[in-house]
């Protein structure tokens, strides 16, 4: 997408989401790691939209989905995909009926919901397909070590009976992407031992998995059968400092609506508490914090126009910003850009994170649903 910094636009504001980045993606990874990839596409693909990001990676080479919940999963079934897809949160007394119907793996940390799965799969006379999610120091999801043996013994007895097949077992990892990786080792010791007791049980699950997308690329010991690539689907390098050769995916510009010239002196925004300290250019752009533009990035945050990046000035609002722009020409119907590759020099959705101090998924999955999406190319 080279010439989309510069290209006339016809609404307001746009996300340009670039399909073949996250096919390039995907297809990184399965090199990269000679294993299978879960495209993770939940949080609307993370603000990238779900299905077409779900097709773009399908078509680099990934062989699974996985999102948050039931209906982001249906939602994959019912614009026609069929590839396996895998959900991990649910509220208690979810009905599993409709998701093993349309063919949805699901994760399971309990007793109680290896049972709610099983009566769902008896109901409907199919056979469950359910991942064992086990909680090796995250303290997050997932069953804690002391629940181990309960969880695969009935799982065990379970898909002797037939009324569910456990497909997968799986953790997270906390600190893959950290300079660090303080608790990893332990993690995955902890994990193995897991692997061994389920195998005592009589469990010989074919899909292990355990990589997120920075262990994936730089943790082998982790990757096992499947790696679950979310953000680096993406094209954000995960690890700080890494390049592994991911291409941004999303463009997020807007057109400026009007300029003006004001003297030295001039207040800006709510609570004037930007002030111009010369004579300078006003340039209004029409993305807000409705949008995704972070409040707390105000004072250091930089919109690229016209190659040059330049400030916004004061407040972030709920609609627009404000660019001082000195003396560059400007005028309506320029386009500003609030993040992007950064092969122009634009800002990159790294520096956006940073500004708000925050990371880059808040940024990605912050840019609102007014923001229309484009996608390239187109299909």
């Amino acid at each position: 997408m080279t010439d989309t910094i510069s290209r006339p636009m016809d609404t307001m504001a746009e996300a340009v989401v670039d399909l073949d980045a996250i096919a390039h993606n995907a297809r990184t990874f399965v090199e990269r790691t000679g294993s299978d990839v879960m495209a993770i596409v939940k949080a609307n693909g993370f603000g990238h939209g779900a299905t077409r990001a779900a097709r773009a990676a399908l078509a680099g080479g990934a062989t699974w989905l996985g999102v948050a919940g039931a209906t982001e999963a249906l939602a994959l079934r019912a614009d026609g995909i069929t590839a396996p897809v895998l959900i991990w949160m649910y509220p208690p007394g979810q009905a599993f009926e409709k998701v093993l119907l349309a063919g949805i793996d699901v994760s399971v940390a309990t007793v109680e919901a290896l049972d709610a799965v099983a009566e769902a799969a008896r109901a409907t006379l199919t056979v469950a397909n359910v991942h064992l999610k086990l909680d090796t120091g995250m303290s997050r999801g997932g069953a804690l070590s002391d629940d181990w043996p309960a969880l695969f013994e009935r799982a065990s007895a379970l898909h002797r009976e037939g009324a569910v097949h456990v497909r997968g077992i799986w953790s997270h990892l906390a600190s893959a992407e950290e300079p660090d990786m303080h608790g990893l080792p332990e993690q995955l010791d902890s994990f193995d031992v897991a692997r061994r007791l389920a195998a005592d049980a009589g469990l010989e699950p074919e899909i292990v998995h355990v990589a997120n997308s920075a262990a994936a690329l730089r943790v082998p010991r982790s990757r096992f059968d499947l790696q679950r690539v979310g953000i680096g689907l993406y094209g954000v390098e995960p690890v700080p400092g890494e390049k592994h050769g991911l291409r941004p995916a999303m463009t997020v510009r807007a057109q400026v609506l009007l300029t003006k010239r004001v003297p030295a002196g001039t207040g800006v925004n709510y609570g004037l508490d930007y002030v111009t300290s010369t004579e300078t250019t006003l340039a209004l752009v029409p993305l807000g914090f409705a949008d995704g533009v972070p409040r707390q990035a105000a004072g250091v945050a930089e919109f690229l126009l016209n190659g040059v990046r330049c400030p916004v000035a004061g407040r972030v609002a709920m609609d627009q910003v404000v660019l001082d722009v000195g003396d560059l020409p400007v005028r309506a119907g320029d386009v500003a850009v609030m993040f992007g590759p950064g092969d122009h020099g634009e800002p990159t959705v790294h520096d956006w994170a940073r500004w708000a101090g925050t990371n880059t998924n808040d940024i990605l999955t912050g840019i609102g649903a007014r923001v229309p999406r484009r996608y390239e190319p187109q299909p």
